[in-house]
């Protein structure tokens, strides 16, 4: 065996036991990344908790479509085009409700614009109104 060989083998035999902490790393990188990609991965605006409700900007209402609406929960399910003060894309998605007065005249199928905040997390539509 020559002095590169014996180099190598001393180099591989220490590198070795590192072997499954590299695969480890790896394995986890992309499962750290989506669990740190926020509620809604695609979001630029994220609140922390506790943190302050952002303000849309004024006059910004965003196109939706109700799938479903709970009128007990408070909450509304709205397919929903980009949602730009929030740097949401378009999706399909559950909002809270400001008051949950806005949800009476709601059924599955109409067509509507709102306004939504995020609230230290929860995503909350805070103006409703039907689309024209």
């Amino acid at each position: 065996m020559n002095a590169a060989q014996k180099i190598f083998r001393t180099v591989a035999l220490r590198l070795v036991p590192l072997a499954p902490l590299v695969l480890l790393a790896a394995a986890t990188a992309p499962a750290w990344a989506a669990s740190h990609a926020g509620a809604h991965g695609a979001h630029g605006a994220h609140a922390a908790p506790g943190a302050p409700a952002a303000a849309a900007p004024a006059g910004e209402m965003t196109d939706g479509e109700v799938r479903k609406v709970d009128k007990d929960g408070g909450k509304i399910t709205l397919k929903h085009a980009e949602i730009k003060s929030l740097d949401m894309p378009a999706m399909t998605m559950v909002f809270v409700v400001k008051d949950k007065a806005m949800l009476d005249k709601l059924a599955a199928g109409d067509k509507v614009r709102f306004k939504a905040i995020n609230d230290a997390g929860k995503f909350t539509v805070t103006e409703l109104q039907m689309a024209r």
